[in-house]
């Protein structure tokens, strides 16, 4: 389970940055990679890169110490736990 949460992490940062990199410059790497945005490998590396997008979701419940939750109960433990 470990394995797949670091790939899903992975591959949301290889996301970002190709979403970045069209922002900033309008250069899609999986595109260029791919030869072209619609041929079969480029369609995969979308799909893999949603379906980790999908996964990553899931990290959202276990962040509650970022968003500061802990601090309110006067630091983390069980009271931590919403």
């Amino acid at each position: 389970m470990k394995f797949l949460n670091v790939l899903a992490l992975l591959l949301i940062l290889a996301g970002a940055l190709n979403w970045g990199l069209w922002g900033f410059f309008q250069f899609d790497f999986v595109a260029w990679f791919a030869h072209g945005n619609t041929s079969w490998l480029a369609r995969l590396c979308y799909a893999v890169i949603g379906l980790a997008g999908v996964w990553g979701l899931g990290f959202l419940g276990k962040c509650k110490a970022l968003c500061g939750c802990c601090d309110k109960h006067g630091g983390p433990g069980d009271s931590c736990k919403m």
